[in-house]
């Protein structure tokens, strides 16, 4: 009922596409990148390592996860951790050196108090909550909503905590876009990329920002749609 009304794909699919273009620009990045190995022979680890020391951090840990599935290369806020995949941790790659320094530039606003991040980091816990319920309590409603009142306030609710969710993936962006600036010029100034090098990092950083740009688009479509489908039971 809710995926197979045709307003659907005509107001989400288009988004859709955008995610998968924006999937396939990174990935085609990272591979390309992956394989011109540093010429400095420098690992991922060894360039969060000098960032962050160049940066003034000494009391930020750089780790390698186990692989897998999970939250992948991230900087941990809490712990102030800059937690790296094995690929990226211990490969002399420009793939592996322009993603640790993207996690080093997120350790740098942290550290520099960056607005958007210190505000996405305290919605982060109340955004989780809402978003897991967003979706149950819309299609309740949804479902109850030509016998009773109870069903449009309970999809009201639901687009009320899922635009908490949009509003959590709008502060994101200046977020990924200003650590991929920081990660960019700290290459540069640190003399730890050149040439090739520079452009193919700068190629990595960008096409993973675009990834958070179309999440974005996807997550307007959606609360779009929810919009149309509350506004036809009134």
């Amino acid at each position: 009922m809710y995926f197979f009304n045709p307003i659907y794909f005509i107001i989400v699919l288009p988004a859709m596409l955008f995610a998968f273009y924006a999937q396939a620009a990174v990935s085609s990045a990272v591979s390309r990148a992956s394989k011109l190995r540093s010429s400095r022979g420098l690992t991922g680890r060894e360039v969060a390592e000098q960032i962050l020391a160049a940066g003034g951090l000494s009391d930020v840990r750089v780790e390698r996860t186990r692989g897998g599935r999970g939250l992948g290369d991230h900087y941990d806020p809490r712990s102030r951790t800059i937690r790296l995949s094995p690929q990226i941790f211990d490969r002399p790659s420009v793939a592996a050196m322009g993603i640790a320094a993207h996690e080093a530039g997120h350790a740098l606003q942290h550290a520099r108090g960056y607005t958007f991040l210190l505000v996405r980091n305290g919605l982060f816990p109340v955004v989780q909550f809402a978003s897991g319920l967003a979706f149950p309590l819309f299609i309740a409603g949804l479902i109850f909503a030509s016998t009773s009142r109870l069903g449009l306030g309970l999809m009201d609710l639901g687009i009320v905590l899922f635009f908490a969710a949009v509003v959590f993936q709008i502060i994101t962006l200046p977020v990924e876009y200003n650590a991929s600036s920081r990660a960019v010029a700290a290459l540069g100034d640190l003399g730890l990329v050149a040439g090739e090098e520079t452009v193919a990092a700068r190629r990595v950083l960008n096409a993973a920002a675009l990834t958070y740009v179309a999440a974005t688009a996807a997550a307007l479509a959606q609360l779009l749609y929810l919009l149309v489908l509350r506004g036809r039971r009134d």
